[in-house]
């Protein structure tokens, strides 16, 4: 008889299923959607079953947990290498919760990709922190819908702030992110969508060169990708509920 998955080894090839059935409809393509998968609050030895799985991008909300965990996962897969030859550390870590600039140091330094820059002053110093590291990639989170708990730039903030970024050595501004409200009705949530995808647009036409759309989570992923998305955030439809 098959030896049955365990869950999170069945809600990982879901959730790739999805994915792939979405990428292919709207896209014609799956390699034009990244899935990374939002580790927040589910424990080191999680992420380390997902990395024998075969994934490899994994995002975190809270600076402190992040970076704790990261050490905790480099450690374990340490330990297999030097066990039974273990699985290669090419770990992609993303940032994609709140910036609070005193902790900037600590992102810039711990991780690959932060998708939530919202401030010159938050790029500054991720660009200062950053020090010879390999240049940050970084993407500016949007506030399209103006919502007061979120943050994220408006758009007449925007070109200030994408200048900005695109000056700064150490800094690789590849894109926009999102986290709109939560809608359940698919029209309206591609037209969120197709507004960040248009934006995009419009800054590639004033001479940037931009190529990620980081939208899309568990309630809307086949809307973001219908629409364009190049990275999707996907936490509970992996990990299963997020301990409390």
């Amino acid at each position: 008889m098959p030896v049955e998955q365990p869950p999170l080894a069945k809600r990982y090839q879901r959730t790739l299923d999805a994915v792939a059935e979405y990428a292919n409809k709207y896209q014609g393509r799956v390699s034009a959607v990244k899935l990374i998968a939002v580790s927040k609050r589910h424990n080191a030895d999680k992420v380390v079953e997902l990395i024998k799985l075969g994934h490899r991008d994994f995002a975190e909300n809270y600076v402190q947990e992040g970076v704790e965990k990261i050490a905790r996962v480099n450690l374990a897969l340490e330990n297999l290498a030097m066990e039974n030859g273990g699985v290669e550390n090419n770990i992609c870590w993303h940032f994609i919760g709140h910036i609070q600039s005193r902790k900037c140091s600590k992102i810039a330094e711990c991780f690959d990709w932060v998708h939530t820059v919202h401030s010159t002053k938050v790029a500054e110093k991720l660009n200062r922190h950053r020090g010879a590291r390999p240049p940050l990639k970084v993407l500016i989170q949007l506030n399209l819908q103006q919502e007061l708990s979120k943050s994220g730039v408006c758009l007449n903030e925007l070109p200030e702030l994408a200048n900005s970024i695109n000056g700064m050595r150490n800094l690789n501004f590849r894109g926009l992110m999102i986290i709109p409200e939560i809608e359940s009705d698919f029209e309206k949530q591609r037209a969120i969508f197709r507004r960040c995808r248009k934006v995009l647009e419009q800054l590639n036409q004033q001479g940037f060169d931009l190529d990620q759309l980081s939208m899309g989570m568990t309630g809307d992923m086949a809307a973001a990708i219908l629409e364009g998305a190049t990275q999707i955030r996907i936490g509970t439809a992996i990990f299963g509920p997020r301990p409390t």
